[in-house]
């Protein structure tokens, strides 16, 4: 009987060191944190020296050799003072993380939620460097220390992947929400050279292409902010150099819309033409709203004045300019801009597939997906402009409990709270696209 015992023992212990922590539920898949142990000899560490990380679930049957990798989202900081407070929090330290992640949508490992994507091995990137893994630099006035060393973390995260599994990937595919979309980006032609060159390695942003854009008042604010965070966190080195060379201004290849037109690697770009970051923060940031006129618009898009209604349908037009080259010229990369207020639609449930997703041509954002990487039709859907799509499910900041937009004083986040109004599905006819929108 104790010899029993030690057996039983022993084999938990082998469970428990060997198979990926995860807790299962008909709800919610929750995914335990792996940290990248030999990141410190390498220099890859979190804003405060803390050891990077990541969430592994493990694919099965024909998806064991293929690999999704999600960046995690979460804004930016651009000077030292938000990035001190970033450091103290779950954005720029994993010892503030939360060591359980739930992994839905395109994360999910049901069929019936996520059916193109539901056996591959997943993994999401957590986020702790503020520059969308792209830093290489550190920051030491004898008091106070912070390491700006994204573009190591990815790197380390990477090599920590490759014996796992990663390094004989079939297929992949190098994904990511708000600031983990840009990292997509940054990072899409490297992950493919990274990888055995008969894979099939393509690249998603979702709430990524972040346009450089005047605000209302006129002033370039985003294009202010990053040129601060680029210098910051000595990220110019690290951007695609043949944009670099070919721009005036190499800090402006930090914008998607720059560095996309260089980009090789198959891409699929996710984004609504109303992203409410966007419209929070660069069209309407709180610096060009001092008297808080767009407040109530910023609440509820039904409070909006014809005035403000025609400015967000000129955010909606520089976006479709933006993407003109793209959606024109290529027949192997993918798009689905639709017109809800929303920002990261891959990552929800209802969102990416469910009964009552968003739709455009009755198709859901995990249809388009599906069908793009795996070439079963071409799959470029434009959305026609608001408030013609009743199938949006439109996220609104919650005016009773307000979360902090700002970590310090200038650093960018992105609102955790958020009210969600679902509208039932209708048929409507969609926009053709042009430079003129």
């Amino acid at each position: 009987m104790m010899k029993f015992r030690i057996e039983i023992t022993l084999c938990l212990l082998l469970f428990l060191v060997l198979a990926p922590f995860c807790i299962c539920s008909d709800e919610r898949l929750l995914v335990g944190m792996t940290l990248v142990g030999n990141a410190t000899a390498l220099g890859a560490v979190c804003l405060d020296g803390s050891l990077p990380a990541y969430h592994l679930h493990r694919g099965f049957g024909a998806g064991s050799n293929n690999w999704i990798l999600q960046f995690e989202g979460g804004g930016w900081c651009n000077d030292i003072s938000s990035c001190l407070e970033r450091a103290k929090t779950r954005r720029g330290s994993t010892r503030y993380m939360s060591k359980l992640e739930v992994f839905s949508g395109i994360l999910s490992n049901n069929a019936s939620l996520n059916p193109d994507f539901y056996n591959w091995n997943r993994v999401k990137l957590r986020y702790c460097d503020g520059a969308s893994f792209s830093g290489d630099s550190k920051f030491d006035n004898g008091t106070s220390l912070l390491y700006f060393r994204g573009q190591r973390i990815w790197e380390a995260i990477i090599h920590d992947l490759l014996p796992k599994g990663l390094s004989r990937a079939r297929k992949a595919l190098l994904s990511g929400c708000s600031a983990g979309g840009l990292a997509t980006f940054l990072h899409c032609d490297n992950f493919t050279k990274m990888l055995p060159s008969n894979a099939s390695v393509k690249c998603l942003s979702d709430a990524g292409f972040f346009l450089d854009e005047r605000d209302i008042s006129l002033n370039y604010s985003m294009r202010s902010f990053y040129h601060d965070l680029v210098a910051l966190q000595g990220i110019e080195q690290n951007l695609n150099p043949h944009c670099t060379r070919s721009i005036s201004n190499p800090k402006l290849c930090f914008f998607p819309q720059y560095a996309l037109n260089y980009i090789s690697t198959p891409y699929f770009i996710l984004n609504s033409a109303y992203d409410v970051f966007q419209f929070h923060h660069s069209l309407v940031p709180p610096s060009a709203d001092l008297h808080g006129h767009w407040n109530r618009c910023k609440l509820d898009p039904v409070a909006c004045s014809a005035y403000q209604i025609s400015v967000l349908q000129g955010l909606r037009r520089d976006m479709l300019v933006a993407l003109y080259p793209f959606y024109k010229n290529s027949r192997r990369d993918g798009m689905f801009l639709n017109s809800c207020f929303a920002h990261c639609q891959s990552e929800s449930q209802d969102t990416w597939f469910a009964v009552d997703s968003p739709r455009i041509h009755n198709k859901t954002i995990a249809e388009a997906v599906g069908d793009w990487y795996f070439s079963r039709k071409i799959t470029k859907e434009i959305d026609c402009p608001y408030p013609c799509d009743k199938t949006c499910h439109n996220l609104i900041p919650s005016p009773q409990v307000m979360s902090p937009y700002n970590l310090g004083k200038t650093a960018i986040n992105i609102p955790v709270l958020r009210v969600r109004l679902h509208f039932t599905p209708s048929t409507r006819k969609t926009d053709k696209v042009g430079p003129a929108g």
